[in-house]
Formats: structure tokens, C-alpha cells, sequence
């Protein structure tokens, strides 16, 4: 993944109020797209007219027009009605600590997968696990790629809860990352049905599993929505030990007994 600045110039008088308003918009748009990354977008205000933001983004590419949702158009030309240019767009080097985005032209399968500790995409290449740049993919609902992203937030603050092991909204939260018929789950599995449709490539859906009687009935365990075997002979990528072709879901053996 890329760092990316955004320079924005005043062209007009216009009101801080105005421009912080236009360009919380765009940023909010190019995310809902997949274009950027984060949840957190300073803009800095500079000298002569000039505000910046710093953010993160999957590809050197990935603020070309041509990746544009309707949503960013209808931003950037909310940009002009806030005394605004639209934006000037500089790279400013890989981010040493991020993953490598996928580069893959074509991929046999894909997962719907995040944690808390990451900010790329949720769609990941099957294959190698790489995160796939939403704006690759068709829209998957209203123009762009809000849906999964605000499953991807929730998703992501339900594990932080879990793993954090505080209080007693840990076992709220496990529920709706682990029980097919939670909210949480049940939006994030049609999501995956959704995209498989759009995209014509078999996609799954990530149960994390934790906890368990023992290490025996956790490998007897069985797909929770059909009840059929789904164990694997070998691990998918040393964290997928289950993976069900029929409902589409992928899980892991119990993390109390993985060594």
C-alpha cells in the first residue's frame, strides 16, 4: 500500500467550514470506493490558500478517474461550490509496514476476510491471500462499496472488543463474528453472495472460531449452517482448517488449540 498526499487549492474566498465540509465528503467517497484506506484523514491547513491530506491508498493508481464511483464524481464537483480545485495528487513512497496488494489479473477463488489490525481491503485472493482493491470489482450496491465497508468496521470493532477480553460485551461480539445468525454475520455472508455474483468467482465467507470443549471436537466440528464435513486435509494458508463449497464459509480451527 501507498501514502498518497492530497493537496487542495483555494481558487475563490470560500469559509473553512465550507472547504473542510467539501473535502471530508471527497475522502469519505474515494473510502466507501475502496480508494482509500483508514478511518482517519487530518487535513492540514497551509499557507496561501492550500489545505492537505495525508492517507493511505492499495496502488499507486488507485485515485485514477477511472476508478471513480458516481458518489466521487458528485464530490468533485462539489469541490468547485466550496472554492476548491480538485485535488493534485502526489505518491509519497510504499508504506514499509503494510500488506502487498494483489496484483493478480485473474483468481480462482476469493474470501472475505479482515481483522482488527488491518486496514486493506476485506476481499482477499483465495490464492495467496492478498487484499483485492474494491474499486476492482463491480459496485456492490448503490454505486460503490459502502456496504463492505461499513461491514469491514463493525467486523473490525466486534474482534477488538473480543480480543481486548475486558468486559462483557467480549461475548456480544464473539456471537456476532462466530453465530450464523447474527446480525453481523448474516449482512457479511450476503455481502459475499453478492460479490460472487458480481464478479463470477466463488467467494467465501471467514467464521473466526475460538474457544471449544477440546482439540477433539473442535477438528469434528461441522459447517454451521448445513452441517456437513468440512474439515480439510491441510490447512489453507496455516489459518483456514475448514472450508464448506456448498454455503460458501471458511473457518479456522479454535485458536485455544492452534500451537
Amino acid at each position: 500500500m501507498y501514502v498518497v498526499e492530497l493537496q487542495f487549492e483555494c481558487f475563490d474566498n470560500t469559509t473553512v467550514s465550507a472547504v473542510e465540509q467539501a473535502i471530508y465528503g471527497l475522502i469519505e467517497a474515494f473510502r466507501f470506493n475502496g480508494q482509500l484506506l483508514g478511518r482517519e484523514f487530518p487535513v492540514v491547513m497551509g499557507e496561501e490558500g492550500i489545505f492537505s491530506v495525508r492517507a493511505m491508498c492499495p496502488e499507486k493508481q488507485s485515485l485514477h478517474p477511472d476508478y471513480h464511483s458516481d458518489f466521487v464524481k458528485v464530490c468533485l464537483s462539489r469541490l468547485t461550490d466550496a472554492g476548491l480545485l480538485a485535488p493534485k495528487v502526489k505518491i509519497i513512497g510504499l508504506d514499509i509496514h503494510s500488506e502487498q496488494t494483489d496484483t493478480s489479473e485473474t483468481r480462482e477463488w476469493q474470501i472475505l476476510y479482515t481483522t482488527y489490525v488491518h486496514t486493506c481491503s476485506p476481499l482477499r485472493n483465495g490464492d495467496n491471500l492478498l487484499p483485492v482493491p474494491l474499486y476492482r470489482i463491480p459496485p456492490t450496491f448503490n454505486g460503490d462499496h459502502k456496504a463492505v465497508i461499513k461491514w469491514q468496521t463493525e467486523w473490525q470493532a466486534c474482534d477488538e472488543l473480543q480480543m481486548a477480553g475486558g468486559c462483557r460485551a467480549e461475548h456480544a461480539a464473539l456471537k456476532e463474528l462466530n453465530h450464523p445468525e447474527s446480525d453481523l454475520f448474516r449482512r457479511g455472508w450476503d455481502l459475499r453472495g453478492r460479490i460472487e455474483y458480481l464478479t463470477g468467482i466463488p467467494t467465501y465467507y471467514y467464521q473466526y472460531q475460538v474457544g471449544g470443549v477440546s482439540l477433539e471436537a473442535e477438528q469434528q466440528r461441522l459447517c454451521p449452517v448445513c452441517g456437513g464435513e468440512w474439515r480439510l486435509h491441510e490447512p489453507v494458508h496455516d489459518i483456514f482448517h475448514f472450508r464448506c463449497e456448498k454455503c460458501r464459509i471458511i473457518s479456522n480451527l479454535s485458536w485455544d488449540y492452534l500451537k
